[in-house]
């Protein structure tokens, strides 16, 4: 699970497909290498690996779902700097590996967009080639979206990553021209299938709707 960048539905989205799994019965286990910004967060609101172990009813610990946690709103890499210590990339495919043992799916969900910097010289990006998962990419709807989800695609294609599909989020209720017209040339300029998610009420996850998505092949 990747986005256009930050704050554009990744969480969320994550958290739909965990729980759309659960609801058929799988067994689902969640992932996230790194989270920044704890000391931030609005009030009332979960931390992503919170939401995302609540979605998909897992009893996983904090240090399985994301083993780098920060409380400033930065870049992991900055937020391991200023923590004095460094991700290692090698101990997040294992706690990856580890997550997603026993489980019939494992929904992992990276940091920020494709580029961002884990290490200095370990992007999302390559953590993500390392997994080898189909992507899902989060994106909103409105202006600017078909730039940067066009970009993102590219830079996922550009190490050979497979695209299963957008989705766009939140979808409004009542799409009007702009919105319509973003998921119809990106669709046509990417290939990619589209998708769309309303905005979710996330204490009810019982009420979410569903959310599956089927790899490409």
């Amino acid at each position: 699970m990747t986005g256009t960048g930050t704050e554009v539905g990744k969480t969320v989205v994550a958290a739909a497909i965990a729980r759309t799994a659960t609801e058929r019965g799988e067994r689902v286990a969640v992932f996230k290498p790194a989270v920044s910004g704890l000391d931030d967060l609005a009030p009332g609101r979960e931390p992503d690996h919170e939401l995302l172990r609540r979605a998909a009813g897992s009893s996983q610990s904090d240090d399985e779902i994301a083993p780098y946690r920060y409380g400033p709103p930065v870049s992991p890499h900055l937020g391991a700097e200023l923590a004095g210590e460094r991700i290692d990339p090698p101990r997040l495919l294992e706690a990856a590996a580890s997550a997603g043992a026993g489980a019939d799916l494992l929904v992992c969900e990276g940091v920020g967009g494709l580029m961002v910097p884990l290490t200095p010289g370990y992007l999302v990006r390559d953590f993500a080639r390392d997994l080898g998962f189909p992507l899902v990419v989060a994106a909103p709807p409105g202006l600017g979206t078909i730039n940067h989800t066009l970009l993102t695609i590219d830079a996922a294609r550009a190490v050979s990553l497979e695209v299963a599909v957008v989705v766009l989020t939140p979808w409004p209720d009542d799409p009007g021209d702009l919105e319509r017209s973003n998921r119809e040339a990106i669709e046509r300029l990417s290939g990619v299938v589209m998708m769309t998610l309303p905005r979710l009420s996330l204490g009810d996850p019982s009420r979410w709707p569903q959310l599956s998505i089927t790899p490409p092949g």
